[in-house]
């Protein structure tokens, strides 16, 4: 079970006991974010890709954020493309809804979106569609093995440019 292999990872820092399981689903951002009590930024998806060979790609990114594929082509240096849900089970031994980078299947490569470090906690998923564990960015980069912090995520920053104010008044286009 993907929930025992997430609690026998944890297991290491003694974070075990601090998944929390629910009683209802948490499979999606929203359901997480109301399942838990916190807006749906703070829900640290984890998202499969195809990378190098046979060995998927793991990047993890805040519940507001959105893959930029040019940012993620410049970053990997290949088209980013999302694995099946048989392959992402495959990979990672969670089936999606319940996919995070801990306790997996194989030995992924795994990187974390700066859209994260704007949060003193976030809330990655435990192997399960009705999990999860309240981590620091910090934690998060050291229970997931991650290789870096990357950039390639679009749709979470307050805009910058001139003439716009934060709620996009001003915005042409």
């Amino acid at each position: 079970m993907s929930l025992e292999s997430v609690r026998a990872h944890l297991k290491k820092w003694n974070r075990d006991r601090d998944i929390m399981v629910f009683d209802t689903p948490s499979a999606t951002v929203e359901q997480a974010a109301a399942t838990i009590g916190v807006e749906p930024a703070r829900i640290a998806k984890t998202l499969c890709f195809r990378g190098e060979g046979d060995r998927a790609l793991l990047v993890v990114t805040a519940g507001d954020a959105k893959i930029d594929n040019k940012k993620f082509r410049h970053t990997f240096g290949f088209k980013a493309r999302m694995l099946s849900a048989e392959e992402v089970l495959e990979q990672t031994g969670h089936a999606v809804g319940g996919v995070c980078p801990f306790g997996l299947a194989n030995d992924l490569y795994v990187f974390l979106d700066l859209s994260l470090k704007r949060f003193e906690t976030v809330f990655p998923a435990c192997g399960s569609i009705n999990s999860a564990i309240e981590v620091s960015p910090e934690e998060l980069q050291e229970y997931s093995g991650a290789k870096d912090w990357i950039d390639v995520c679009k749709d979470w920053q307050e805009p910058v440019t001139e003439g716009k104010t934060s709620d996009g008044a001003g915005k042409t286009g």
